[in-house]
């Protein structure tokens, strides 16, 4: 049975709330948390992150703190932590290596699919150096599908041309193009590691572009595209399907390209003709 002392004691002492500190003794540091704002502590957390990220604390590849180190460093669930790196994911700030943890992503590139520019110039104009890596350059017959595109017979000598574009040095997309060789006689002789292939059809062969059909599409990429491109087998790419026309109506170049969904996204602006 209690003593009066004991009794005395146990009314006199507070009654804790398990909330966790701040972990003074973490590398990483965050500015305290307001648990009674309405903001959601996983958007603080995010919002800190990327703070860091747009201030140039954590640059691209640089690793972000595990959900461990989030919640103990911040004094919050694994949950919460876990909520904050998804939002950043989700956003592309931020991409995560099955075993390795989650990193700061290369800043994405966007493409405006409402105007027609060759990645040469559309690096450019991003402020970004563009480069290319030849991976096959040669002369092949037509396969049917090409053929139909391009309007030219089955078998058809085609020029076929493949490559990795990079931005700044990093691998953004796989891309083969198709040409004719008839139309376009002396192409294989060109080095299109350094030269841009429409600068070179207009200024070269004197096309002028009327148009382009594009079909976009989503799906993983394959083991060769993920090594080529540096990404995990089955990532999400960007897939664009090409028909190049000029101003007499014919068609001059059919091209297929991949690109990084991680780095790379169609931006779409739909003038409002009618809203319901």
């Amino acid at each position: 049975m209690q003593n009066r002392a004991q009794v005395e004691r146990r009314k006199e002492s507070p009654v804790v709330s398990p909330v966790k500190a701040i972990d003074a003794n973490s590398k990483w540091h965050f500015e305290p948390l307001d648990k009674s704002s309405f903001t959601p502590m996983y958007f603080q957390i995010q919002a800190q992150l990327l703070k860091m990220i747009q201030g140039g604390q954590l640059r691209p590849g640089d690793a972000l703190p595990s959900e461990d180190e989030l919640s103990r460093t911040c004094g919050v669930s694994r949950m919460t932590a876990r909520h904050a790196l998804q939002s950043l994911k989700t956003q592309g700030f931020a991409t995560r290596h099955k075993g390795q943890g989650t990193f700061v992503s290369q800043p994405r590139v966007e493409k405006d699919i409402t105007h027609l520019s060759g990645f040469t110039a559309e690096m450019r104009a991003l402020g970004l150096k563009p480069g290319s890596r030849i991976l096959g350059a040669e002369t092949i017959p037509a396969p049917a599908e090409v053929a139909s595109r391009l309007r030219v017979g089955v078998g058809a000598p085609m020029f076929n041309l493949r490559r990795l574009r990079l931005a700044d040095g990093l691998p953004v997309a796989v891309e083969e193009v198709w040409l004719s060789r008839e139309q376009f006689p002396g192409v294989d002789k060109i080095d299109f590691a350094s030269s841009s292939l429409y600068r070179t059809l207009r200024e070269r062969y004197g096309i002028r572009v009327s148009r382009a059909d594009e079909i976009i599409e989503a799906r993983a990429a394959s083991r060769q595209e993920a090594e080529l491109l540096e990404i995990p087998h089955r990532s999400s790419v960007l897939v664009i399907s090409r028909t190049l026309w000029n101003v007499d109506g014919k068609p001059v170049e059919s091209a297929h390209s991949v690109y990084r969904g991680d780095r790379y996204r169609a931006v779409l602006a739909i003038p409002a003709t009618a809203v319901e």
